[in-house]
């Protein structure tokens, strides 16, 4: 039952992250220049990657598909609610999910690839990928066409995105040795 309560919590963990990440992005940062560009889901959404990660690591990619899907309904779900109470437009929710799903979908695979590498790099150049592949479709198809400052955006959120990727690793790592000791080569 172990890997079930673990699914079971990464599930939920998902859909934490997913619904304050499509809460979180409607606030900018406000701390000087950074509330220019930058959202709290910005920073707050990277962690969906860790959680993908880690499940890929223990238990394969089609148990990672399973937990992306989850937070894929649960984001879907939760755009069109926050698009019939006006905190969204159906585009946003359309470029939420299709972002959301390919980036996942994709950190899944190139994480699997990679995982015979450095304990650092499946996690690391999936994530990085993968948030250049989200933030590309989010705001192209959100925001393009539109008098948004799209691309200014999308280069803040991207950056944020490669700074939580590396960030992300030290939990990565910590998730490691606490499942397999200091024992490991990789």
């Amino acid at each position: 039952m172990p890997q079930t309560r673990a699914l079971s919590l990464a599930v939920l963990a998902m859909i934490v992250i997913v619904v304050a990440s499509n809460y979180l992005v409607q606030f900018p940062v406000t701390s000087g220049a950074l509330g220019e560009f930058l959202t709290w889901g910005a920073i707050s959404y990277p962690v969906s990657f860790l959680v993908t990660d880690l499940i890929n690591r223990f238990f394969g990619p089609e148990k990672a598909r399973r937990v992306v899907y989850a937070g894929f309904a649960t984001g879907v779900a939760v755009s069109v609610a926050f698009s019939f109470l006006e905190l969204t437009t159906l585009r946003i929710a359309i470029a939420s999910g299709a972002a959301f799903l390919a980036a996942q979908l994709l950190d899944v695979t190139i994480f699997n690839r990679l995982r015979t590498q450095a304990w650092w790099q499946a996690p690391f150049i999936a994530g990085a990928i993968a948030s250049a592949v989200d933030t590309g479709i989010f705001f192209s198809v959100a925001f393009a066409g539109t008098d948004v400052p799209w691309t200014t955006l999308a280069l803040g959120d991207f950056a944020v995105k490669l700074v939580m990727a590396l960030v992300m690793l030290a939990p990565f790592r910590l998730a490691l040795w606490r499942a397999h000791g200091t024992q490991f080569a990789k």
